[in-house]
C-alpha cells in the first residue's frame, strides 16, 4: 500500500478499529478516512452507497461489528445476527462497486465448530456444530467470510478474512453485562480490592487463547502489504490457558488478595478455542506481546480513579 493510499477503517473506535488505526499511524499511512457510528451508520445501505462514491476508499479494513460477550449474545441475538449481516454486507458490496484494491474482513475464532480438533485449522470451518450461546454472531460472520469468497471468486477481488482469537487491549469493554472474560476479569478484581471474594461465571476448567490488540493491528496490516491473494488466515499465539489460570493471573497483576468463587450455574460456552496460526507464521509474523505483559500494561494504562 502507497502511504498516501486512501484507507478506510470502519469501526475505528472500537478495541479492533484503534488498534488499527495506531497501526497504520505508526507506518506513516497518512490518508485514513474514518467515521464514527453518529456520522455514518453502516446498517444503513443508503447512506454507505454515498460515502463510497463520496470517499472513493483504495484499501478497506472492515472492523466494524456488534460484538459482546456470552450474555449479551445470549440475550440479543436477532441483533448480532441483525446488525452484522447488514454492515458487512453493505461495506463488501460497496467496496466492489467503487473499486476497493484490498479489503480486509475481522471475523472472530468464534466461527469454527463447539468441538473443533485443537489447535484449530482454517478448514475447519462449517464442520460442525456452533457453540449454541454466539451462534447468532458466528453465523453472521461465516456469512462475510463467504461473501468475500463469492466476490473474489466471481469477480476476482482481492478480499482477505482473518480471524483473531480472542483480543484484549486499549479501549476495551468494561461493562459486566456485555464484556469479554478478560475486561471483566480486571474490573472485577480492581473493584473488590483489596480482600473481598470475586465470583467468576462457570468452572474455569475452558481453556482460552489472548492476543493483544496491537499485535492483531499489526498482523491485519502485515497481511494487507504483503498479500496480493485473497486468503482466510487465522491470527492468534498459538497458546491457551484454562480460564481458572486466566483469573489467577489477572488477580495477581490487579493485586487483589481475597478469595475466587466458581459459579457453576452459569456457561461455560465452548470447552477450547486454541487457533492454528502455522499459515500467518510460514508468512512470516508472529505476535510479540506475552499475555502477562499485556494484561500488565492495560491495567497500568487504565485511569484509575475512573476507570470504567
Amino acid at each position: 500500500m502507497n502511504k498516501a493510499a486512501k484507507i478506510y477503517v470502519a469501526g475505528h473506535k472500537g478495541l479492533v478499529g484503534s488498534a488499527l488505526v495506531r497501526a497504520l499511524q505508526a507506518r506513516g499511512y497518512h490518508n485514513l478516512i474514518l467515521r464514527t457510528h453518529k456520522e455514518l451508520d453502516l446498517t444503513e445501505q443508503q447512506a454507505v452507497r454515498q460515502f463510497f462514491a463520496a470517499e472513493q476508499p483504495e484499501y478497506v479494513f472492515l472492523a466494524a461489528a456488534k460484538v459482546g460477550g456470552i450474555e449479551a449474545n445470549r440475550t440479543q441475538p436477532a441483533r448480532f445476527i441483525h446488525e452484522n449481516l447488514a454492515i458487512q454486507t453493505n461495506v463488501i458490496h460497496e467496496s466492489w462497486k467503487h473499486n476497493v484494491k484490498k479489503l480486509l474482513f475481522l471475523g472472530s475464532s468464534c466461527i469454527y465448530p463447539r468441538d473443533c480438533p485443537q489447535p484449530i485449522r482454517e478448514e475447519y470451518l462449517l464442520t460442525g456444530l456452533l457453540e449454541s450461546t454466539n451462534e447468532a454472531y458466528a453465523m453472521a460472520k461465516i456469512a462475510g467470510i463467504k461473501m468475500c469468497e463469492a466476490y473474489n471468486r466471481q469477480y476476482g477481488t482481492v478480499y482477505m478474512s482473518v480471524m483473531p482469537t480472542n483480543l484484549y487491549g486499549p479501549g476495551d469493554n468494561y461493562d459486566l453485562q456485555n464484556s469479554h472474560v478478560l475486561p471483566a476479569l480486571i474490573r472485577k478484581f480492581h473493584e473488590a480490592l483489596p480482600d473481598k471474594p470475586v465470583t467468576v461465571w462457570g468452572s474455569g476448567m475452558p481453556r482460552r487463547e489472548f492476543l493483544h490488540s496491537d499485535d492483531m493491528a499489526e498482523a491485519c496490516v502485515f497481511l494487507m502489504e504483503q498479500c496480493d491473494e485473497p486468503r482466510m488466515v487465522n491470527i492468534g499465539t498459538g497458546a491457551d490457558l484454562t480460564i481458572h489460570e486466566l483469573a489467577c493471573l489477572v488477580q495477581s497483576i490487579v493485586g487483589h488478595k481475597g478469595k475466587i468463587v466458581w459459579d457453576h450455574a452459569k456457561p461455560d460456552g465452548t470447552p477450547q478455542k486454541l487457533l492454528d496460526v502455522s499459515q500467518l507464521h510460514a508468512l512470516g509474523w508472529s505476535h510479540r506481546i506475552s499475555l502477562r505483559e499485556g494484561i500488565a500494561k492495560v491495567y497500568e494504562e487504565l485511569d484509575k480513579t475512573k476507570p470504567f
